[in-house]
């Protein structure tokens, strides 16, 4: 980046004079009035000018020592927090009245309604650790403008001491790494049923203790760096060759599995296995408290053939290719079914932290949330401790302690979500009545093309969960006599 006032100019597709900022603001136009908001990809970290072999194409030359930070023992070199070669320095007032400027045209001029702070640790650090009280966080903070809008940080960079998921002020929401690690493990048998309770209810071990609520975690599997969710579920290894840095570039911390074989597979059951993999993934991330984030493309399996580090390829390796044939098909539909489900059950998306009790609203003396084992009964301490891939969670769709935004009363529909990251068939049993009489099948990453109510159970009565799978039950209200 050079220009942080300019949208890129070879994005616009009506002139390349100007024309490019007339066309952002419609598009944002366009798009508030479609029901949609912008959140803009801003990267305020380094800049295009490189290292001290790279080109002196602006800041450079205007003040070097100024707007970058230099190595204090040798000043010709410059500090990189951001693997790029160098680091923009906000500490400098003027630096940092150009990176508030530049948010504040964004929001006043085009509109966007928010931001997300690519590398945020490395704007965070003052002399050189990151500082939550850094002068970045007071001068957003204080401001009238900035204060309001969206703020989501990728709370990490490259350097000592970067890695700061849970860290971030109060007003800000982060992707969520640890999410992200933890799902991938355990969708492979590799994280336990804790791990993966944790994440699913919103990370309130992170996120909790300073007062903020389960939206301040963006919850992804995939993002734009990285494997796409198709090549997680086919890759051990990531395959970078085109990017002619000697498969050297991109991140090794993949945490994927191939199923068997790297790459394009034959065998049937590999295939199965793969999409059923990323239903797994598509259903848990779409389930849990927080906000989800899609990576465009995961909803029709869309490859790129391994690399986990495309941003350089302009060509088919990153290129969407909208005939997607008929698994894409049948995976956007499930996409479709699971986004209407989550926009129509607020149980999924609540605004404060499950807490495991009852509130006495109208809940009917059951608790927000109740963890069970395949045998019906509550987790124990000792379960939770033990290496299992296998639990069963019942939301209360009556128990919500708050109210709507116009203060009316929320009830929705119950839940039970039984989750089998096993090698192996799984037989649950269901919780006894007073979680509900009867349950209705909502939908199952075992068989997607099952449609809601395709079979009822009733309390304490066998449910065969299929080897890595998520089954998703509705309770059964009893009809009301007139």
């Amino acid at each position: 980046t050079i220009g942080f006032f300019a949208p890129h100019s070879e994005y616009a597709a009506t002139g390349f004079r100007g024309q490019e900022v007339r066309e952002f603001k419609g598009m944002v136009k366009a798009l508030h009035e479609a029901g949609i908001e912008v959140i803009l990809d801003v990267v305020y970290n380094h800049t295009a000018e490189g290292n001290h072999l790279g080109p002196m194409l602006s800041f450079k030359g205007v003040d070097n020592k100024s707007y970058y930070r230099l190595m204090p023992d040798d000043p010709r070199f410059y500090m990189d927090f951001t693997g790029t070669g160098n680091s923009l320095n906000p500490i400098h007032p003027s630096v940092l009245r150009l990176i508030m400027d530049s948010l504040r045209y964004w929001v006043i001029e085009c509109h966007v309604d928010g931001f997300r702070f690519d590398l945020a640790s490395a704007l965070a650090r003052e002399l050189y650790d990151v500082d939550r009280l850094s002068a970045f966080f007071d001068t957003i903070h204080q401001d009238p403008v900035l204060s309001q809008v969206k703020l989501i940080a990728e709370p990490w960079d490259v350097g000592p001491g970067g890695y700061q998921v849970g860290n971030f002020p109060v007003l800000w929401t982060e992707w969520n790494g640890i999410y992200r690690d933890t799902m991938r493990d355990f969708w492979r048998g590799e994280a336990s049923v804790a791990d993966f309770a944790n994440r699913l209810t919103g990370s309130s071990d992170l996120y909790k203790e300073d007062g903020r609520e389960p939206f301040a975690s963006i919850n992804f599997v995939t993002a734009h760096d990285g494997f796409t969710l198709a090549d997680l579920v086919s890759y051990n290894e990531k395959h970078n060759e085109a990017n002619l840095e000697d498969n050297k570039d991109g991140t090794d911390d993949n945490r994927s599995w191939n199923h068997g074989v790297e790459g394009p597979a034959d065998d049937p059951a590999i295939k199965a296995l793969r999409e059923r993999q990323q239903r797994n993934f598509l259903t848990t991330l779409l389930l849990s408290q927080g906000v989800p984030m899609l990576l465009g493309g995961d909803e029709f399996s869309r490859s790129q053939g391994g690399n986990n580090n495309a941003w350089c390829q302009d060509n088919e390796i990153s290129w969407f290719h909208w005939d997607v044939g008929e698994r894409g098909t049948r995976l956007q539909a499930f996409t479709k079914r699971l986004i209407a489900l989550r926009h129509d059950h607020p149980v999924f998306r609540r605004r404060h932290f499950l807490s495991g009790e009852a509130s006495g609203a109208t809940g009917l003396g059951l608790p927000d949330a109740w963890w069970f084992r395949p045998d019906g009964r509550r987790m124990t301490q000792r379960d939770w401790q033990q290496d299992g891939h296998v639990i069963g969670l019942f939301l209360n769709g009556r128990e919500f302690p708050y109210r709507g935004r116009h203060g009316e009363q929320i009830s929705d529909d119950s839940f039970l979500l039984l989750i089998n990251g096993y090698h192996e068939d799984v037989t649950f049993v269901l919780p006894g009545r007073r979680f509900g009489r009867e349950w209705a099948l909502e939908l199952s990453t075992a068989d997607p093309g099952s449609q809601p109510g395709a079979f009822t159970v009733g309390s304490r009565q066998p449910v065969e969960a299929m080897a890595r799978s998520l089954t998703l039950l509705r309770r059964v209200e009893p009809e009301k006599s007139s």
